[in-house]
């Protein structure tokens, strides 16, 4: 059994340093430039209904990730803020890859983000590759745009970018699963690119497992990479002072 002392002291690992090395951040959003991408709001990874939850739902629930996912869509539309997801499926044919990383090959292994091909939704609703139920009312208000699927971990093969500049947005408030995997490669490619990126901390978490703790490897380098790490709060407070 965990204590509350426990838990705070395994928390602490995540805690911001006392004394930095690196500069503050000083980005501001600029209303018309910036957009919420959130990536992987979906059932496998968000839910106990999940087939990853046996190893992310712990990060999940501590940083309270779906709560401040939703806290982030309002947000964004409130002030009419573009919103674009980066969904990720796989179909038949991504199972016959002749070679996988490791993290491919589990994903394949337990039928994640599942669908029977990229023209049939049958079985898609409430299946571990649909949005969480808490987020379709923002996802499906015919205004956010919804990427085509990538497939490993970043937005390479995807057109999120190419979303975001028919907007004229360079800035990207980054947001969803997972920390070390699909965030962080989204971070990096929009980073290459050109865009400004501000990661939400624990609008995102990472899978425990005996090879290591992936949200701890992502924050690091969110700290070292990103334009800005805001929390879910300082995100919201940035993304409501557009309204002005």
């Amino acid at each position: 059994m965990t204590t509350d002392q426990g838990k705070t002291a395994d928390l602490a690992v995540y805690a911001d340093p006392a004394n930095p090395a690196l500069p503050a951040s000083t980005m501001a959003l600029e209303r018309g430039r910036a957009a919420l991408l959130v990536v992987d709001p979906q059932v496998d990874f968000l839910s106990p209904k999940g087939v990853t939850w046996d190893v992310v739902g712990e990060s999940v629930t501590e940083h309270n990730v779906v709560n401040n996912l939703g806290r982030l869509f309002q947000a964004a539309k409130a002030v009419d803020m573009p919103v674009v997801v980066s969904p990720h499926y796989y179909y038949p044919h991504d199972h016959r890859w002749s070679f996988e990383g490791a993290i491919e090959k589990l994903m394949h292994s337990i039928g994640m983000f599942d669908r029977p091909g990229p023209l049939d939704t049958s079985g898609l609703e409430n299946s571990g590759a649909d949005f969480m139920a808490e987020f379709k009312d923002y996802i499906f208000d015919d205004k956010t745009i919804i990427a085509s699927p990538h497939k490993i971990y970043g937005p390479e093969q995807n057109d999120a970018g190419l979303q975001l500049r028919k907007l004229k947005v360079d800035q990207i408030v980054l947001a969803g699963m997972s920390a070390n995997l699909c965030v962080e490669s989204h971070m990096r490619e929009f980073i290459e690119q050109g865009f400004e990126v501000a990661v939400v901390r624990d609008a995102t978490a990472g899978a425990k497992l005996p090879e290591g703790d992936g949200y701890l490897a992502a924050l690091i380098n969110f700290r070292m990479m990103a334009n800005a790490v805001w929390s879910a709060d300082e995100a919201v407070e940035h993304i409501q002072a557009l309204s002005g």
